[in-house]
C-alpha cells in the first residue's frame, strides 16, 4: 500500500504562483517505480489529469499548464511537487495526487491517461485563484 499526503495549496491572486507537494509513504512498489500524476477537479467539471510524470523522467502536461506548471519528483524524498506559476481563475480546484503502479512490479514509463487505472490516490489540497 501507498499512502498520499498532498501539501501546499491556498489561495492566491491571478498571476501569482504556489508549489504543492505530494509525500508518499508506505509499503509497496519502490517509488522510483511508479509513475505519478497530478489532476484537478472544479466544481462542477470532470478531473482532469494535469501532469504527470513517469519512472524515467519523462513529463506530460494538459493543454492548459503547458508553460506555466512544472511537475517533478525527489525519489530519494518519495515526494512530488508541482510548481504552479502564473495562476488564473481557471486553475482553482481541488488538486490531488495519484501513483500508478505496473502489476509486475516493472518501472513505470508510461503514465496512464485516465484517472481508473491509477492505484493510489491523496485526499487532496485546494487551489483557489481569485481575479
Amino acid at each position: 500500500q501507498v499512502q498520499l499526503a498532498e501539501s501546499g495549496g491556498g489561495s492566491v491572486q491571478a498571476g501569482g504562483s504556489l508549489r504543492l507537494s505530494c509525500a508518499a509513504s508506505g509499503s509497496g512498489l519502490p517509488y522510483g517505480r511508479l509513475c505519478m500524476a497530478w489532476f484537478r477537479q472544479a466544481p462542477g467539471k470532470e478531473r482532469e489529469r494535469v501532469a504527470s510524470t513517469n519512472s524515467v523522467g519523462g513529463t506530460s502536461y494538459t493543454n492548459s499548464v503547458e508553460g506555466r506548471f512544472t511537475v517533478s519528483r525527489d525519489n530519494a524524498k518519495t515526494t512530488l511537487y508541482l510548481q504552479m506559476n502564473s495562476l488564473k481563475p481557471d486553475d482553482t480546484a481541488l488538486y490531488n495526487c495519484a501513483a500508478y503502479g505496473r502489476r509486475d512490479g516493472g518501472y513505470c514509463t508510461f503514465s496512464p491517461p485516465t484517472l481508473s487505472e491509477y492505484n493510489y490516490w491523496g485526499q487532496g489540497t485546494q487551489v483557489t485563484v481569485s481575479s
